[in-house]
């Protein structure tokens, strides 16, 4: 899908009107798809798959998301083979979000690419930029996480329940709390 130069800005980092009307647009158009998502009977996996093939930007060949779930365009999203969420994920993707393979993540978790400015006149502008996020491969990700814009989590790494991922963390991993901090190496271990 061609995009206008607005969505280009977003896409690259820059500060951006996101209450310009391409935004609410494409918003209004991700909610319908979602809504119909999250309104399907469980048992009905095709339909399901359809919708979830035509809505992420890429994806495995075996995926599973569980109903319901939740984000702001769907085309942003990347993801990798063997990858299962768990139910209410959120993923707000004004930028990429790439997960790559054999990542679990646990209910309720939610991941951000949309930043505000700390500055409230300039918030009341609605100026936003968007940083991505990182996923590597063979992830675990516990529910209440909540993975905030511009981080990258290693391959192998493991995020404990109710954490808050505001920084990178490095391959092979135990992660937890607010904000998430590396508490063991996880190289070597089963």
């Amino acid at each position: 899908m061609k995009h206008p130069e607005i969505w280009q800005q977003m896409m690259s980092g820059e500060p951006y009107d996101a209450a310009h009307p391409y935004f609410a647009e494409q918003l209004a158009r991700t909610r319908d798809i979602i809504w119909e998502y999250n309104n399907l009977r469980p048992s009905d996996t095709e339909r399901r798959q359809t919708i979830m093939d035509s809505l992420l930007g890429s994806h495995g060949k075996i995926y599973h998301i569980n109903q319901p779930f939740r984000c702001d365009y769907g085309e942003n999203i990347h993801i990798g083979e063997n990858f299962l969420a768990n139910f209410n994920l959120t993923i707000l993707d004004e930028a990429r979000v790439t997960i790559g393979d054999n990542v679990f993540i646990g209910p309720n978790v939610s991941i951000y690419t949309a930043c505000h400015p700390l500055d409230a006149e300039t918030r009341r502008k609605w100026v936003e930029w968007a940083e991505p996020v990182t996923i590597g491969n063979d992830v675990w990700i516990g529910g209440n996480t909540v993975i905030l814009p511009g981080v990258t989590i290693g391959n192998g790494v493991v995020i404990g329940a109710g954490s808050v991922v505001s920084r990178d963390i490095p391959d092979y991993s135990l992660a937890v709390g607010n904000p998430a901090r590396v508490i063991r190496d996880l190289k070597g271990r089963d």
